[in-house]
């Protein structure tokens, strides 16, 4: 159903790729400028910004667009259609320069994420999904991959992922009660992706995150037979007049891992 604004958002995200991997690559001057959070902006940033809203817009010039770097626009609450855009998701990876950074933009449908596209630029790997089509990922060699969440629920054997830059009390408190031993530190929405992947098999967010940084993983995840939750088990809902994801939420592989 949303085949063609996939393919667009595919070709969306794989040029602001490249075009993220040529000041990642030659070294240029950065331009870091810090937001009102505190949180670092790139001249990378603004440009696969750039790139990715005029694309969209060229193509779809109904839709409305929400973006962590672009101005709001709150005529977007009354439409159905928004896209939601990262066009840099994992900042302070990129200024680490650790390779765990994506290009993020996903489909909000009456506030559903209804498709998604997660590009990483370091690995040109390429991670879709759309609703009831089943969730992918595309490697740089060009070959594809069906996704699918693990069936482990054994809590010895969990894989726990946590955000590389963004460390809270609360987690480091579940970690302690359950006893988890294997625990993977990774930056970006790629942490939804390694569940997707079957690579992981919990991730639980605490930390303040916005629309932008979910998203794009909410589809993936759910289409590779995950389960994307709010924390108090409501639904994750997009192209809000409140932007701030203030409920936390959490990712699993399978019901029984609900902590």
């Amino acid at each position: 159903m949303w085949n063609i604004e996939l393919e667009n958002a595919k070709r969306a995200a794989v040029a602001a790729g490249f075009e993220i991997m040529k000041v990642y690559e030659n070294h240029e001057n950065l331009e870091i400028s810090y937001k009102d959070d505190d949180m670092p902006l790139t001249i990378a940033d603004r440009r696969s910004n750039d790139l990715i809203v005029s694309m969209l817009r060229r193509e779809f010039p109904k839709y409305a667009i929400l973006s962590e770097e672009e101005k709001d626009n709150r005529g977007r609450l009354l439409n159905d259609y928004c896209f939601v855009i990262d066009p840099l998701d994992g900042t302070k990876e990129f200024i680490k320069r650790n390779g765990q950074f994506t290009v993020n933009i996903a489909l909000s449908y009456k506030g559903k994420s209804v498709m998604d596209v997660i590009y990483v630029p370091v690995t040109q790997e390429l991670y879709y999904a759309s609703e009831g089509d089943g969730a992918y990922i595309k490697y740089g060699d060009g070959s594809i991959k069906k996704l699918h969440v693990s069936e482990i629920t054994d809590k010895s054997n969990i894989r726990v992922v946590m955000s590389r830059s963004h460390s809270c009390h609360e987690m480091d408190e579940l970690i302690k009660k359950y006893g988890f031993k294997n625990l993977i530190s990774m930056g970006s929405s790629l942490k939804g992706c390694l569940i997707a992947e079957g690579k992981a098999e919990l991730y639980y967010r605490y930390n303040p995150t916005m629309e932008w940084d979910t998203a794009a993983m909410q589809c993936i995840v759910e289409e590779a037979g995950g389960i994307f939750k709010q924390m108090d088990d409501t639904e994750m809902r997009y192209n809000r007049n409140h932007s701030l994801n203030d409920k936390g939420f959490y990712v699993i592989n399978r019901v029984e891992n609900r902590l």
